[in-house]
């Protein structure tokens, strides 16, 4: 009896024994195929998770770290076409873009410009601005040419005259598809300046009329040219009125600040709230505002852009080689000056000694750096909304 329990005992031990080893096995086993289908498993990103897209203004911030300080000074110069060396011009100081006058253009042929310009794209790092004064009537470069269009742009008071600001409209949509083909992305217009003496300088490139019709056409202007894909550009801000002409002398502007706000401000803050690029400043010295420097080189005058009129763009100088300011301060000197008054891009015919100078400035302190990567990031905002950097 003794030894059959014995005997039962032991089956019973062993048979546990070989259940035990027989559940060990199989946890074994399945953590080994466990940790094989982790190995399996992908390291990376699945296919359908993407990584986040960089906003604008991460783009452009993360290009401007990535730039060295002379290709930032460069992004703040649209230069005149040098004569010779264009190309070198290009690299050796990574210009904005460039200006086209009437000798770049009165030589050409429509395919030869459109090479021209090519030519010069190719030999820049980052897509160059380029620019022609087409504001129709006696400023068209392109109405210079030879074929370049079929029949000369008329001028804003032509076009208004013929049929109100639906032929503004016409104008602008023809007008930018000529511009888009040669490869021209400003046209440097509208002229947003309430003249409405005959006998005044700027009269025949303004509308003609008063500031309430002035800003109607800036708003129609900015609005078309938004959708053409076209830099708007406002000029002559803080307003040229019935004044002289500051290509050929300094000229003195003595109206007041409340007359500049009730009337010659009110195209601008038009153009601004319609969505312009940029704004271009005039050589006058408004004396209202400060009476010592030229608007394009006043401190004040910005301030007024920026703060009471609120704009955000591009404000620009006009050509730096003109009289008004050319008598006025060194051509050297200009560049720095410009900027230190608030300027973001710098019309320049002498662009190869300003530069120098603005890097010496920023160099010894009297421009900052932080100052310089806002203006370089205005320009590229600019440059990117309009197409030119994709």
């Amino acid at each position: 009896m003794i030894h059959a329990s014995l005997l039962l005992f032991l089956i019973l031990v062993i048979s546990l024994g070989v259940i035990m080893i027989v559940h060990q096995s199989k946890k074994q086993t399945n953590s080994q195929q466990a940790q094989t289908s982790e190995a399996k498993e992908p390291t990376t990103t699945p296919a359908t998770e993407q990584a986040p897209v960089m906003s604008q203004k991460e783009l452009i911030n993360h290009k401007i770290a990535s730039m060295s300080l002379e290709e930032k000074v460069g992004q703040l110069f649209l230069a005149r076409v040098p004569e010779e060396g264009q190309i070198e011009a290009i690299q050796a100081n990574h210009l904005g873009g460039y200006l086209l006058f009437g000798r770049d253009v009165e030589d050409e042929t429509a395919t030869s410009l459109k090479e021209k310009i090519a030519s010069y794209q190719a030999a820049s790092k980052i897509p160059l601005l380029i620019a022609a004064d087409e504001e129709g009537g006696t400023v068209s470069r392109l109405s210079r040419g030879t074929g370049l269009v079929a029949e000369p742009f008329k001028s804003p008071q032509e076009l208004y005259q013929e049929d109100g600001l639906t032929s503004i409209r016409t104008d602008i949509q023809q007008k930018a598809a000529i511009l888009h083909s040669y490869g021209i992305q400003s046209g440097l217009f509208p002229v947003a300046d309430v003249a409405t003496d005959p006998a005044a300088f700027i009269y025949d490139r303004t509308l003609g009329l008063d500031a309430q019709k002035t800003s109607a056409y800036i708003k129609t202007s900015v609005e078309e040219l938004k959708k053409q894909q076209l830099i708007a550009t406002l000029k002559h801000f803080p307003g040229y009125g019935n004044n002289r002409d500051s290509h050929v002398e300094i000229v003195y502007d003595n109206r007041s600040l409340e007359e500049l706000q009730a009337n010659d401000f009110l195209p601008f803050k038009a153009g601004i709230e319609a969505g312009a690029d940029s704004v271009l400043v005039s050589h006058n010295i408004v004396t209202s505002i400060d009476n010592t420097m030229p608007a394009s080189i006043s401190k004040p005058v910005h301030d007024v852009l920026r703060n009471e009129l609120g704009f955000q763009g591009v404000i620009m100088t006009d050509d730096m080689d003109m009289a008004g300011l050319a008598q006025f301060i060194s051509q050297e000197e200009a560049g720095l000056a410009a900027l230190q008054a608030g300027n973001d891009l710098i019309l320049s015919s002498s662009f190869q000694e300003q530069i120098p100078y603005v890097i010496q400035g920023i160099e010894e302190g009297q421009y900052s750096e932080e100052a310089l990567n806002q203006s370089v990031y205005r320009v590229l905002k600019m440059k990117m909304d309009a197409g030119i950097i994709k």
